[in-house]
């Protein structure tokens, strides 16, 4: 049981820090760079911590029908995630264009499309696929519990800074499109 808590207080520990710097004036224009190599740094923390706490303990025992559909919602949070990424701009959010452009601004424009026309947060919804995909063993159904909460919290603190950024165009855009399953069909772009 003392592996199970110290790994969920490394999730809870990254947690914390991921949404308390999110969007903070860390580094100028270096921001979101340091941004990003402090998250992927704390994220590998608490990867070894799982490691070494439940990295020890055998893959559940089960049958070839579960595995194999384990193993179909971890390739499709794959494909989520790598198709959604291509309505990003990825070297704003990586942190390279604020070095190129630092007149830029740090946020990207509303997106409505592609993926965004189904949910509104179409990685962490590749997310959730990937991590519950990889439920086969005592470390990866933890994994799945602890990186899900984290992402549901960090979607209400990320929810937050959008209505902020966005005002009303995201608070009708979030009132008809679902957060990470598109239930409600798609709504029209220009």
């Amino acid at each position: 049981m003392s592996g199970h808590l110290a790994y969920l207080l490394a999730w809870i520990a990254f947690g914390l820090s991921h949404s308390a710097l999110a969007g903070r004036d860390l580094a100028g224009r270096w921001s979101r760079i340091v941004y990003n190599i402090i998250a992927v740094a704390a994220f590998l923390a608490v990867g070894g911590v799982g490691a070494r706490a439940l990295g020890g303990e055998p893959a559940f025992d089960l049958p070839l029908w579960a595995r194999l559909g384990l193993g179909a919602v971890h390739l499709a949070g794959w494909a989520v995630m790598l198709l959604s990424a291509r309505y990003y701009d990825l070297g704003r959010l990586g942190g390279l264009s604020q070095l190129r452009h630092p007149d830029q601004p740090q946020d990207e424009s509303l997106r409505l499309d592609g993926p965004h026309a189904w949910v509104r947060h179409p990685l962490y919804a590749g997310a959730f696929l990937i991590l519950w995909g990889a439920a086969a063993s005592p470390l990866g159904l933890a994994t799945a519990l602890w990186g899900s909460l984290y992402l549901l919290v960090g979607t209400y603190c990320e929810e937050r800074r959008l209505l902020a950024r966005y005002g009303e165009d995201y608070a009708a855009y979030r009132a008809r499109v679902p957060a990470f399953v598109p239930w409600r069909g798609r709504i029209p772009t220009a």
